[in-house]
């Protein structure tokens, strides 16, 4: 089975380079998981997945602007404590939650080389979202053990966000860059913001077209840096934490909630996030990967945790 997927693996890399560079659609696929590292670990953030569309969209007369991409995408992430199986309320020291939800995204972005994003989202968490029968189903489809204590996941609650990204380039080199990149959340589910530097080492190009910026969708009315994009990046980001319904639950709500097992959490107010990674892109294929090792986002946390992340977008006219 491993031989067939590595094989695949290849004739998909192989036949990136195949095609022209510029395409104006893509449709793909984003997993995440905690398992990705082979640390036998399995808590907290421990899986997502997501689907997306982004078309490239006219500039129009504005001279400034080198791209503009609207965006659709729908998703789900799953939350446990140390442990998806565990024997007593001693051990949970961070809530059993799913979050599901769908969203779209205006990404602005300019010959100078800044853009800002803005992304609409609305979702759920708790049992409407789905989240335990997606980690029995993952566990019993890959031969691990039973998931228990579900029974004390965050309660139903429809979540509205809206959240803003803002990049800017700040140095170039032949083979080396740095950026600020910075992002804002405000809404029923999510408060938060961060900021902190994106260094790339590589073959990659300007940030109005780059999978540093999910730009790769693109009109093609500039010239590349590179036909290809091939590089390393690493983002260290300093966040501040208002408020996250899925440690906390709703946030017009008293919790735990009457009548029910709910189990919520107190959170830290500060995370410090490591993201390290690769991107490739070439033709019709653009490939990512990424490790992220984030500090405790939960008071009294066992451990701090950290998830890989995998990429595979399909570029079209």
């Amino acid at each position: 089975m491993k031989i067939k997927l590595l094989a695949l693996a290849a004739c998909l890399f192989a036949a990136s380079g195949a095609f022209a560079q510029t395409r104006g659609h893509e449709f793909g696929i984003q997993s995440d998981n905690d398992s990705f590292l082979a640390q036998g670990s399995d808590k907290y953030y421990t899986n997502g997945i997501f689907l997306y569309y982004r078309k490239a969209l006219d500039a129009g007369k504005n001279e400034k602007l080198g791209n503009k991409v609207l965006g659709f995408e729908v998703g789900q992430k799953l939350f446990n404590p140390q442990s998806a199986s565990i024997p007593s309320l001693n051990y949970l020291d961070r809530p059993f939650a799913g979050y599901l939800y769908a969203g779209a995204s205006l990404n602005l972005l300019y010959k100078s080389e800044n853009n800002l994003k803005l992304t609409a989202r609305v979702g759920v968490v708790g049992p409407a979202s789905g989240g335990r029968g997606a980690q029995e189903f993952i566990h019993k489809t890959f031969g691990f053990y039973p998931p228990e204590g579900w029974e004390y996941q965050i309660r139903n609650d429809v979540e509205v966000n809206l959240s803003a990204e803002y990049n800017k380039l700040l140095a170039r080199g032949s083979f080396i860059d740095i950026s600020a990149a910075t992002y804002a959340n405000l809404g029923t589910g999510f408060v938060s913001a961060g900021a902190g530097p994106l260094i790339r080492m590589g073959n990659f190009n300007q940030l109005f077209q780059s999978s540093s910026t999910q730009s790769t969708a693109s009109k093609g009315k500039n010239a590349l840096l590179h036909e290809h994009e091939f590089f390393f990046y690493y983002k260290p980001q300093a966040n501040l934490i208002g408020y996250d319904a899925t440690i906390q639950g709703s946030i017009f709500k008293d919790h735990p909630e009457a009548g029910t097992m709910e189990v919520t959490k107190d959170i830290r107010h500060f995370v410090f996030s490591n993201e390290l990674g690769l991107n490739y892109v070439s033709g019709r294929f653009v490939y990512g990967l990424a490790a992220i090792f984030n500090t405790k986002d939960v008071k009294n946390q066992a451990k701090a945790h950290q998830w890989g992340s995998a990429t595979l977008l399909y570029r079209f006219d």
